[in-house]
């Protein structure tokens, strides 16, 4: 309010709707972006032609008051103001929605209960006296959309998304490995309401005693153990990591209290690779010979990232073919399946499955006592 007291906003600009998507924003980041949300509006009234710096007739009062600052002004100046809190480790997040997942629709249900619901409506927690999940694990085989359902929470849950990838965290140097991971939560509660996504998490919380190396590893899960029990008292921080390897992944992360709840990404079935192929296929020009769903028929084995590959490589030989192509027909999609290879086996899901089973009997056996 204090910084757009004197500036001429438009009628869709909401500074309570504002107030609540800049996390981790100080004063001066805020003063920043009202300053960059103003410059953007005065590049459109040059580029308008509504005034012109050379011409002072321009600058009449019924020109001047047609010039106003958007929201949308205000939300483009946040892609280039970056909050104070999360200069260091900042990452861009694309902007996934819900919608641009195909299937998976169990697993969004648990991620929307457990992550976003608790950000959007703490109310209704409190009144039933229910504590959100502190931390979640997604497993499942690799390209089954692991990552992009952490992108989506935290892009649909409006939180700051912390992205941290296993070997950025490891060091030569004694004690970096542990002081990186005591700055990522530190970050993290300055920027709350705040989702830190651990990509590869197995890379930096193997068993204890298994690694051969200095004991860099063991102290690195004793520092990410200390940091999750302690931020029981803070609220609006989420750890959700991802791994397709959780057989490695230290016992001990996986009670209640640490990561509550392990959610199996399971490779897509048919209905589920039809909405993936309708996904990435909702920009491309198909043939009228296309049928996704005996497309997606075909596909058995094919996680989300093999389809993504496969639409891309029918659209390239469709260009191979012909520069001026109109269209992507049946052709060039089967043509594609010869070159891009189901990735999933049998024995992968068998794996998965069996190693599912043994936690649930362990957390089962652990609530009996």
């Amino acid at each position: 309010q204090v910084h757009t007291r004197n500036m001429p906003l438009g009628k869709d600009v909401d500074l309570a709707k504002l107030a609540e998507i800049t996390y981790g924003y100080t004063g001066a980041d805020l003063a920043a972006l009202s300053k960059e949300a103003a410059m953007k509006a005065l590049r459109r009234a040059l580029q308008q032609k509504i005034i012109n710096p050379e011409d002072p007739s321009t600058f009449t009062d019924d020109n001047l008051k047609r010039i106003q600052v958007s929201m949308q002004d205000f939300l483009s100046a946040m892609r280039e103001t970056i909050p104070s809190a999360l200069r260091e480790i900042y990452i861009e997040v694309p902007k996934v929605r819900w919608s641009d997942i195909g299937g998976l629709a169990e697993a969004k249900q648990e991620l929307q209960e457990m992550v976003e619901w608790p950000l959007k409506h703490p109310d209704r927690f409190k009144r039933l006296g229910i504590k959100a999940p502190r931390g979640i694990l997604l497993f499942g085989p690799p390209g089954t959309g692991k990552t992009l359902l952490a992108k989506a929470v935290a892009t649909e849950s409006g939180s700051n998304f912390i992205s941290v990838r296993g070997p950025e965290v490891l060091s030569k140097w004694f004690g970096e490995s542990e002081k990186a991971i005591r700055e990522i939560f530190k970050k993290a509660r300055m920027a709350a309401p705040a989702v830190v996504f651990f990509d590869e998490i197995d890379s930096i919380a193997p068993a204890r005693g298994m690694a051969v190396d200095t004991g860099a590893m063991d102290r690195i899960v004793a520092q990410l153990l200390a940091e999750m029990d302690s931020i029981s008292r803070l609220d609006d921080i989420v750890i959700i990591g991802a791994t397709n390897r959780p057989d490695m992944m230290d016992p001990a992360l996986l009670r209640p209290g640490r990561f509550d709840r392990i959610v199996y990404i399971p490779p897509p079935d048919k209905e589920a690779r039809f909405e993936i192929l309708r996904v990435h296929t909702r920009n491309m020009p198909l043939g009228k010979d296309v049928d996704l769903e005996e497309l997606a028929n075909m596909l058995e084995g094919y996680s989300g990232a093999d389809i993504e590959m496969l639409v891309r490589e029918a659209g390239l030989i469709a260009l191979r073919e012909n520069e001026n192509a109109a269209s992507v027909d049946a052709r060039h999609f089967l043509q594609a399946m010869k070159k891009v290879r189901a990735s999933i086996t049998p024995d992968m899901i068998k794996f998965y499955e069996s190693w599912w089973d043994r936690i649930r009997q362990m957390v089962a056996r652990t609530r009996a006592r």
